[in-house]
């Protein structure tokens, strides 16, 4: 008899690993400059997103931060990256992030920015954009990009 037959389910899924899970958005310009927003609370810049809310698809989480944060409707679209984070710091868990490609934006969007969480928000060429991430992470960029390009999905295991 296995652990798992004679666990009450609710016990047994209890045991099983958790992750925390999050969503960005990889959102650019007809010139191809990457949309990034400065989160008061971080001293990094970010892909608008954030975390995925309990029974939450990640796709869904995704929009549903985008619109919070700079007020865009957007259909989100394939998956480009999934990065896995593992226990680092206070973080007892380790942790999913999902980029998906939210498209290219018209000339002039409107942007209605979340001061609550965030100080500011700018369109940035790649190379640009890549430096004002938190170094550990900044490969979603890149990878992002690429993936966006080559129509799949790249995997970043830490």
């Amino acid at each position: 008899m296995t652990e798992r037959e004679w666990l009450p389910p609710e016990d047994w899924y209890a045991s099983l690993p958790t992750v925390y899970v999050s969503a960005g958005a990889l959102i650019t310009d007809p010139a191809g400059r990457v949309l990034l927003v400065k989160p008061n609370y971080r001293p990094y810049w970010q892909f608008p997103g954030g975390v995925v809310e309990p029974g939450e698809a990640p796709h869904e989480g995704c929009a549903r931060e985008v619109r919070e944060e700079v007020g865009l409707a957007l259909d989100v679209g394939r998956l480009l990256v999934v990065d896995w984070i593992p226990v680092r710091g206070d973080r007892p868990r380790p942790a999913l992030y999902f980029v998906f490609d939210c498209g290219v934006l018209d000339q002039d969007p409107r942007i209605d920015l979340q001061h609550e969480e965030l100080d500011g928000y700018d369109f940035l060429p790649p190379e640009h954009a890549v430096a004002m991430l938190n170094p550990p992470v900044a490969s979603r960029l890149p990878a992002a990009l690429s993936a966006r390009e080559r129509g799949n999905t790249v995997y970043l295991p830490e």
